[in-house]
């Protein structure tokens, strides 16, 4: 029927790639596991009854479904959005729905949603690539505190008309964050350019900690929106102390066992990266031990530090991501950084340094932890490593220094360095993200860090504090 739409190849194309024992031979049912009663079987159990049913047209709520399913599209993808959720899965499903449903490709709705489509598109004379999504706000928010921390004064235009623009991309409706959460003030802010239901709190910790170092025009409205936006995040702590990125106790393992889990990422779990930067954030604005969250998140790092001392990093690759972050956000928040948990943290990152200096970690560290910290340098990567030992003090360690050579003598005579290797994460074992921008502002955010820690600088001084 019309809800399960199919295209018929040309004779000259073909799939067979997608059928290595060939067509006959291929199974495309989900396999059932062990032990008999899981939730898995379950599920596979219930979805065969339901195609059972089928042909006998006994679904009393199919209509109802799929007009609720419609309505809740049709509000994520209009006014205020950049497509659904504005990433390319949700995007495509959204295009295929609407055909399913008989919107016309003239028709407005869709023509939207065909248009936000193709803005995910590059078509250049080399190749034609599709972007998985957009992330100004990010590449943003850390292009400005990359250029504060390295010395442009907190009044130059450049970071003043930044900021402006980033408070302009304030969400300020109550998305579907709301429905585990029920703070009463929208906040917050999302990936890309608009994607008004779905901010997330690590957009909002790196973004405020862009806002703090930018001497303000109004003092007074920069405080508002800084409260605003803080107690949002303060409100997605979890249970075990950590934050996820877009909601908040969404840990029901069960439902990653429906057949029609995508990707097995239904759940948002916490993760350490995501709690250290919401550490680092507070620790720059006045927060310390004594406060109850911060205490909460630094006992969620040391429960899920691993044996080797490493962090697992959800949007970053991977262990030297995770492991950075951490200990730059313990010591924003004032921690003793000789403690030997921290240590730890330290001692890992340099085991695997390379040869010539640098660090690189590959994405199938997500299939293979045994191959942590072990792949080609990178700017970005061997950046964020310098950053994780420099803040555990001793700058003259020999591993910094090597880091700090490798950079200066990778770096190209314009001032950029190269990098195609893939270090940002999208879903583990699913899809990376490539950073165009994280080959250029990591490294020089590691080089400012490297010269504030030595001259007793630390960081740039904030333009809010949490009294």
């Amino acid at each position: 029927n019309h809800f399960k739409p199919t295209r018929v190849l040309p004779g000259e194309k073909q799939l067979h790639e997608l059928y290595p024992l060939g067509t006959e031979q291929s199974d495309l049912r989900l396999p059932r596991g062990e032990p008999f009663w899981t939730w898995r079987n379950f599920f596979l159990r219930l979805d065969d009854t339901f195609k059972f049913l089928q042909p006998l047209r006994i679904r009393p709520l199919r209509r109802r479904a799929l007009e609720e399913a419609e309505r809740w599209m049709l509000e994520r993808i209009g006014e205020g959005s950049d497509g659904l959720a504005a990433v390319f899965p949700a995007m495509l499903n959204c295009l295929i729905a609407l055909r399913a449903l008989g919107y016309s490709k003239s028709n407005p709705i869709y023509a939207k949603a065909e248009k936000d489509f193709a803005g995910l598109f590059i078509d250049d004379p080399e190749d034609f690539r599709i972007q998985p999504c957009l992330s100004p706000v990010w590449d943003t928010s850390i292009n400005i505190i990359s250029l504060a921390e390295s010395g442009l004064p907190a009044e130059h235009p450049a970071l003043q008309k930044g900021a402006e623009w980033l408070v302009n991309k304030e969400v300020r409706i109550r998305g579907d964050w709301s429905a585990n959460n029920s703070y009463p003030q929208a906040s917050g802010w999302a990936f890309e350019y608009n994607n008004v239901y779905y901010p997330d709190t690590d957009d909002t910790a790196m973004v405020l900690m862009a806002l703090r170092l930018v001497q303000p025009n109004d003092p007074q409205a920069l405080n508002k929106i800084f409260r605003r936006a803080l107690d949002w995040q303060l409100s997605f702590q979890c249970r075990d102390g950590g934050w996820a990125a877009f909601d908040k106790n969404v840990t029901t393992p069960w439902l990653e066992d429906m057949p029609f889990a995508d990707h097995n990422a239904i759940l948002d779990p916490t993760c350490s990266d995501l709690t250290a930067r919401t550490l680092e954030l507070l620790g720059y604005i006045g927060f310390d031990f004594n406060t109850p969250s911060v205490r909460d998140a630094i006992q969620y790092l040391i429960d899920t530090q691993d044996k080797d001392g490493s962090w697992y990093g959800r949007w970053g690759v991977n262990y030297i991501y995770g492991t950075w972050q951490v200990l730059r956000g313990l010591r924003a928040i004032d921690q003793d950084m000789t403690q030997a948990w921290i240590l730890r943290g330290r001692d890992w990152l340099e085991s695997c340094q390379n040869n010539d200096g640098g660090w690189g970690e590959t994405c199938g560290t997500y299939d293979n932890p045994s191959t942590k910290g072990i792949g080609e340098s990178t700017a970005s990567q061997t950046a964020w490593a310098i950053m994780g030992i420099c803040a555990c003090g001793d700058l003259d360690r020999p591993s910094i220094q090597r880091g700090l050579r490798y950079l200066l003598n990778s770096q190209k005579p314009d001032g950029s360095w190269d990098e195609e290797q893939i270090t940002g994460t999208g879903f583990p074992r699913v899809f990376y993200l490539k950073y165009d921008m994280y080959r250029q502002n990591f490294p020089l955010l590691a080089l400012a860090t490297y010269v504030n820690y030595r001259s007793g600088i630390g960081h740039r001084p904030s333009f809010y504090r949490c009294e």
